[in-house]
């Protein structure tokens, strides 16, 4: 569900930058910046790169749906792991094509401002197991992005950081069968 999730959000993404800079070719790519042996991922030149750097844990708590199963019984299940995926939108363009890293970076800081939500009724084509997504920029001091470049690869590029939230992760495996329990009716007329 991750990578629907990362998919689906470049999608939009795309979409909007092609519309806006009126282009047939893709301009965002769900990709790392390198290869794991240290050279440039063909894909990304003068391309905006989609890429997960971190997974975590929502700190609140979410509940599992519980669902009737007939005949006064409900399912009981596990609890779904509810995350926030760290997403960095990094522009790949070197040389003269800079000021193109610039415009690509606001466009998008424009594209989430504009449509910070993502569920079913502004994105049909959302993958049927993600309820919404919501994204949120995520500041960072100057020493914790050089700290995150190192790890990535020392090259700093022109990038935003964002909290994408609302990833739950629910196996759907059923734990028992639970008959429901009724209020007792008391008669008044007695």
């Amino acid at each position: 569900m991750i990578d629907a999730a990362i998919v689906q959000i470049a999608s939009q993404l795309n979409q909007a930058l092609r519309r806006s800079f009126q282009v047939a070719e893709d301009l965002v790519v769900v990709s790392s910046l390198y290869e794991q042996d240290g050279g440039a991922a063909a894909n990304v030149a003068n391309k905006l790169a989609v890429f997960l750097v971190n997974i975590e844990r929502d700190s609140m708590p979410c509940s599992a749906p519980r669902s009737g199963l007939g005949g006064g019984r409900f399912a009981q299940s596990p609890a779904p792991v509810c995350l926030n995926l760290m997403l960095m939108f990094a522009a790949n363009f070197s040389g003269s094509n800079y000021p193109e890293a610039l415009k690509f970076i606001s466009s998008t800081i424009a594209f989430f401002q504009s449509r910070p939500l993502f569920d079913h009724q502004n994105t049909p084509e959302l993958d049927p197991r993600i309820d919404r997504l919501a994204l949120d920029i995520e500041n960072l001091g100057i020493g914790d992005l050089s700290n995150l470049w190192g790890m990535l690869s020392g090259k700093y590029l022109p990038s935003v950081l964002y909290r994408m939230r609302l990833i739950t992760i629910d196996a759907g495996q059923l734990n028992a069968q639970l008959p429901l329990v009724r209020q007792p009716q008391v008669d008044s007329h007695a």
